[in-house]
């Protein structure tokens, strides 16, 4: 199953990692880059319990196999 996203809604939204790393769990997207055409070029999601940042290709979050929205 696919996580359905609107590029619109990604930033300041809550992820939960399904596969735990590091105890990085919770994850909210607090950066996006976008281009001319409003296409979403860069994505920087961050671990709550550490602050730690990531780039992240945005679609890697429709994956349902490595991330839930929300944090559960």
């Amino acid at each position: 199953m696919m996580n359905k996203i609107s590029p619109k809604a990604l930033l300041d939204s809550k992820w939960t990692k399904i596969t735990v790393e590091n105890k990085e769990k919770h994850f909210a997207i607090t950066k996006l880059t976008v281009d001319e055409e409003q296409r979403v070029t860069a994505c920087v999601i961050e671990a709550v319990i550490n602050n730690n940042e990531y780039v992240i290709n945005w679609r890697d979050l429709k994956d349902s196999k490595q991330w839930k929205m929300g944090w559960q």
